[in-house]
Parts: structure tokens; C-alpha cells; sequence
């Protein structure tokens, strides 16, 4: 079993900048698939980044492309997003998954955390 949590959200004006983390219980970290999803109130689960840990591999949805980052520290079992430009659609619970398909699909992603929330105000 993986627990994932992630940190980080808060209220932030648009144009700001935040770093979500995720943190996982399990050693075999590095050989995950994690990714980045969202959702916003009344809107479906919408991918938005994911990041092979055995590869380095990314891939951002076109709608974060540019202005969001992934990156990982193995030695903490961490992801983390790095968020900028934030424009008020960007509003929405972030949460983090770890799966072993390399997909943009949230019903490929076994493990999920409790979510953080993001607001940008305008």
C-alpha cells in the first residue's frame, strides 16, 4: 500500500506562484509513475502533469504547458509542482496519484492522496 499526501495550496492572487509537494510512504518510490491531476467544483478530474520516475519523462497537459513544472526529490519519496502565472481557472483541488501506466487517465492511477486546494483570486 502507497499513502500519498500532498502540501502546499493556499489562496494566491492571479499571476502568483505556488509549490504543491507529495510526499509518499514508499521506498520504491522511483519506480512510479506520478502524476498531477485537478478538479474543479462541478467539473470532472482533469490531468495535468505526469512524470515517469525510472525516466524522468514529463508530459503537461497544453492548458499548464509553460508555466507549471514537475520535478522529484527521491531521497524524500517527493513530487512537487511548481505553479506560475497563476490565472483563476486554475482554481481547483490539486491532487497527486502514482500509478505504472504512463497515461493521462486517472483510472489508470492506483494510489491517490486527500487533495489541496488552490484558489486564485482575480
Amino acid at each position: 500500500q502507497v499513502q500519498l499526501a500532498e502540501s502546499g495550496g493556499r489562496l494566491v492572487q492571479a499571476g502568483g506562484s505556488l509549490r504543491l509537494a507529495c510526499a509518499s510512504s514508499r521506498r520504491t518510490f522511483s519506480t512510479f509513475i506520478m502524476g498531477w491531476f485537478r478538479q474543479a467544483p462541478g467539473k470532472e478530474r482533469e490531468f495535468v502533469v505526469r512524470i515517469s520516475l525510472s525516466s524522468g519523462t514529463t508530459y503537461y497537459a497544453d492548458s499548464v504547458k509553460g508555466r507549471f513544472t514537475i520535478s522529484r526529490d527521491d531521497a524524500k519519496n517527493t513530487v512537487y509542482l511548481q505553479m506560475n502565472n497563476l490565472k483563476p481557472e486554475d482554481t481547483a483541488v490539486y491532487y497527486c496519484a502514482a500509478g505504472d501506466n504512463f497515461s493521462n487517465s486517472p483510472e489508470l492511477y492506483k494510489y491517490w492522496g486527500q487533495g489541496t486546494q488552490v484558489t486564485v483570486s482575480s
